[in-house]
């Protein structure tokens, strides 16, 4: 029972991302690397903001500020990558100026939505692995409700509904890192550094409204952060070109069974 419950969370919170990585990602060398490194730049942010809780010792029992810090820091790495690939971006003109051409290249540098989704998909698949790693681990073990370990620090931890919300919300911080980096990165080439502070204020307020989860309130964390999910999903939609009417065509070719092959976002614009 542990295991199917396992299996059952993990599909939950991984299987949206797992299926854009298989038929989007996948197929591109180049995307693959560039969302690893993504990756790995939100591990760079988690050491930093573990080593600054760990320098901050009368701070280390609070856990706002272990939350605050963290967003903090993964979104000044979000900058750091940005910021790297428009210096990799100026390279590329170099190279073009001179007639030279590198496959697999210049489709990257104009293909900024996509890059943006690529490196988003790294950061929240990465950053729903560590928060769900162990949950998935306790329940893995026998059938048994709640988690053994975490029973004497709160009594809402002992429901049946920990496992599911923790996945669902798992798979929202996911989805919502690939439309924050999206976003982000679409202000700061448009210089619309409104639309980069909305993005870093909603990474705040969904981290905060998790909190809600230490009183048992996963009803109103949930309902919170799957509108936050759907309105964010709603703005990448429009900010990468999207229509009303390109949603009903995919939608309709779906419900046929006659699914076109997946298209750049950029390319689409183009």
């Amino acid at each position: 029972m542990g295991a199917l419950e396992c299996a059952g969370c993990a599909m939950i919170a991984f299987g949206a991302p797992f299926s854009l990585f298989v038929f989007f990602i996948a197929c591109d060398p180049l995307r693959v690397i560039i969302c690893v490194a993504g990756a790995f730049f939100w591990l760079l942010s988690l050491l930093v903001s573990s080593l600054l809780w760990f320098a901050m010792v009368p701070l280390r029992q609070s856990l706002i500020f272990g939350l605050l810090e963290s967003v903090f820091f993964q979104e000044i790495f979000r900058y750091l990558y940005y910021s790297l690939l428009k210096k990799a971006e100026l390279g590329l003109d170099k190279l073009s100026a001179k007639g030279m051409h590198i496959e697999g290249v210049h489709s990257l540098k104009n293909a900024k939505h996509t890059t943006a989704l690529v490196v988003g998909l790294g950061f929240g698949v990465i950053s729903g692995a560590f928060s769900l790693i162990n949950v998935l681990a306790d329940g893995s073990g026998p059938g048994t409700l709640g988690l053994p370990t975490a029973l004497g620090l709160s009594q809402h931890y002992a429901t049946y509904t920990f496992f599911v919300t923790s996945s669902l919300l798992g798979a929202a911080i996911i989805l919502l890192h690939i439309a924050w980096n999206v976003l982000f990165w679409h202000g700061l080439d448009q210089k619309n550094y409104y639309m980069a502070g909305a993005v870093v204020v909603d990474h705040f307020a969904v981290s905060l409204v998790t909190l809600c989860n230490s009183y048992g309130a996963y009803g109103y964390t949930i309902s919170i952060v799957g509108i936050n999910l759907l309105v964010i999903v709603i703005w990448t939609y429009k900010v990468a070109g999207g229509s009303l009417s390109n949603f009903k065509n995919a939608l309709v070719s779906c419900l046929i069974c006659r699914c076109p092959p997946p298209v750049d976002p950029d390319e689409q614009n183009g």
